[in-house]
Formats: structure tokens, sequence, C-alpha cells
């Protein structure tokens, strides 16, 4: 896939697609002068990123559905 494929597909800029690249944050090659992307990498970088962020969003949502601890005197 294109740079710009990629953009499209995760419906983000190609500018923020290419500077996750320069900086290794998504995986890509380079070949050439043009940034390219295997489709499965991405699919699977993409649930690894989005399994990560969303754990937080449960453990959040987990700790404010918790009721508070009772001591033992109560």
């Amino acid at each position: 896939m294109t740079l710009e494929e990629v953009a499209a597909y995760l419906r983000l800029k190609p500018q923020t697609i290419y500077t996750w690249a320069q900086d290794k944050r998504i995986p890509a090659a380079k070949l050439g002068k043009e940034w390219r992307f295997k489709k499965s990498m991405i699919d699977e970088w993409f649930v690894q990123h989005i399994d990560e962020k969303f754990s937080e969003v449960v453990e959040a949502w987990q700790n404010r559905q918790d009721p508070p601890a009772r001591n033992a005197d109560g």
C-alpha cells in the first residue's frame, strides 16, 4: 500500500502516516523515496494499538464501577 492508501484506509491525514513512518510508530518500508506498507501488517498494528488504548478505557471504567472497599470495622 502507498502512504496515501494507508491514510485513506485509516482515515487519517497522509502527513500523520508520513510522520509515524519516519518515527517508526507504524510498520513501513522506504523504497527509494517512497514509503510502502503491507496491509496485513497495518491490520495487525491497528489491532494491537486499539487493544492497548481500549484496555486503558476498560480499566478506568472498571475502577469507577468497583464499589469502595469496606474496612474491617464497618
